[in-house]
């Protein structure tokens, strides 16, 4: 290979990785700026929950959430919602906040186009509506698998979502509890949003280990539109 040639592989390959690093962490703000921390000095970290509702684990959750007085946000599923919606009901007079995680959360997400991803998104947004009006009023969305391109940029925008990320992953989803909990406790800090999903056999445990250390180290936990200081609805600012 002569060396043009090289210098041209090699910035081909350095373009692919940037490409696939800006639509993989949802914190590079490349394509969708969102919310992944809270610029703050204080012990003060929120957790959010992705999938719900489900109909065995989110009970439990909500059981331990309540024990610890902690509010919390759960990303919902809208087809999942249709199926539960007491549980929606629940979480939201519970006095946590619920998000849009799109109505398929199809592994194809990411690659709809803009119009399909549109319709997903608001069919999600309607089945929320249906089970809890004022649950979801906060107009917040995570994209499935935290992917995000131009597409989930442009309809996200078009719909006025705000879009709230993470910076503490714990990979519940494919470490045990104990490695999922370790790597959390590793990596909290003042401002952080956890990432957790309370649709696994043992979320509930899980939680309920992070919630003792987190007192026990000092840390307070807020919703996260309050620790962020969300307090309009970006559509609504575009009414008024």
């Amino acid at each position: 290979m002569t060396i043009p040639a090289l210098i041209l592989t090699v910035a081909v390959v350095a373009l692919i990785a940037v490409a696939v690093y800006a639509s993989a962490a949802i914190g590079s703000g490349v394509y969708v700026k969102a919310a992944c921390r809270a610029a703050t000095d204080e012990k003060v970290i929120a957790l959010t929950f992705d999938d719900a509702p489900d109909p065995i684990q989110t009970p439990r959750v909500l059981e331990v959430l309540r024990q610890h007085h902690v509010q919390a946000v759960f990303f919902c599923i809208g087809n999942r919602a249709e199926a539960h919606p007491d549980i929606v009901r629940q979480i939201v007079a519970e006095g946590h906040l619920i998000g849009n995680h799109s109505y398929s959360h199809s592994n194809r997400f990411p690659l709809f186009s803009r119009h399909k991803m549109q319709l997903d998104m608001e069919r999600c947004n309607d089945a929320l509506a249906q089970c809890a009006p004022a649950g979801n009023a906060m107009k917040l969305f995570r994209p499935p698998f935290g992917v995000t391109n131009p597409t989930v940029a442009s309809a996200v925008k078009s719909l006025g979502y705000t879009v709230i990320g993470w910076n503490v992953r714990s990979f519940d989803t494919v470490r045990n509890p104990d490695a999922a909990f370790k790597r959390v406790c590793n990596r909290i800090s003042p401002g952080s949003i956890v990432l957790l999903h309370d649709r696994l056999p043992d979320s509930h445990t899980l939680l309920g280990r992070l919630l003792e250390y987190l007192h026990d180290n000092g840390y307070r936990v807020e919703r996260a539109d309050r620790m962020l200081k969300l307090t309009t609805n970006p559509q609504t600012d575009k009414r008024q």
